[in-house]
């Protein structure tokens, strides 16, 4: 198989899928305490640490003994290893947490070329839509104890031409967590995407600081006007790190005070 070949994904008629949609939608969740432990991670860009920050959380609930697993649902750029396509982002998601399902559930849509999602699909002749997204979510949910879905790039990325990753945190109404990339620019595109995601009348359930510029002036005072700003929790702030991983991030997190965290029980 090339880079080149089509990727057969099974459609539905469009009256079939309507219907479907309605029977998937999520118990909601947003405006209260789910039953399990499950969030939203999404950021004010792409490349600002959205796969670091949901493998830390994953790595943190696999410590609290729970069985949890990490969801990207659409993923742009992938390389054959092995005979088998693989995504780092999707990969390292998998590490982090406990639970192992079949990557069509954590990744219904796991495109080859690293483009904008929409731009990639055409391409690759697939239609991103949000019936097997949610489909597979329940899944996801129903074998876990814990779900921790991101996002791709930031909070308003095209899936097609009417639907985006906004639409797609609406439709799955989990509590959202905002990585907000140190950068210059970085309040206004961080405020920017707690309003965008206020107007989803979803619940920002928390957001974390992450250094992705080493060289960033004065990221204090950056972080105390953004604390002043947001009307939800800074749930740690992350420093630029030697040697990147799911557990030496958490060490700078505290989840526990998201929605529904769970309490640490002997794994």
């Amino acid at each position: 198989m090339s880079l080149d070949d089509p990727v057969v994904v099974p459609t539905l008629a469009p009256e079939r899928e309507a219907a479907l949609a309605t029977q998937l939608e999520p118990e909601p969740q947003g405006g209260g305490l789910p039953s399990r432990f499950a969030c939203f991670v999404t950021g004010t860009d792409t490349e600002i640490g959205k796969t670091l920050v949901s493998s830390a959380m994953l790595h943190a609930l696999v410590q609290a003994g729970v069985r949890a697993c990490g969801m990207k649902p659409v993923a742009a750029g992938a390389e054959k290893r092995s005979g088998v396509w693989h995504n780092d982002d999707c990969d390292q998601l998998t590490a982090a947490g406990n639970v192992t399902l079949p990557q069509n559930l954590t990744t219904p849509f796991l495109l080859r070329r690293a483009a904008a999602p929409h731009i990639a699909a055409e391409l690759e002749d697939q239609y991103i839509s949000p019936v097997p997204i949610l489909a597979a979510y329940l899944e996801v949910s129903a074998a876990s104890d814990a779900v921790v879905v991101e996002g791709v790039g930031g909070f308003r990325v095209p899936l097609n031409e009417s639907f985006d990753t906004a639409d797609l945190a609406e439709q799955l109404d989990l509590p959202v967590v905002l990585v907000v990339g140190m950068r210059l620019g970085c309040i206004s595109h961080a405020l920017l995407t707690v309003e965008a995601i206020a107007q989803r009348n979803l619940m920002l359930a928390g957001w974390i600081a992450n250094e992705v510029d080493p060289d960033m002036r004065f990221i204090d005072e950056n972080i105390e006007a953004l604390e002043q700003r947001i009307r939800a929790p800074l749930l740690g702030r992350v420093p630029r790190l030697d040697e990147p991983s799911a557990a030496a991030a958490a060490t700078f997190l505290d989840f526990t005070r998201l929605p529904n965290w769970p309490a640490h029980t002997p794994i």
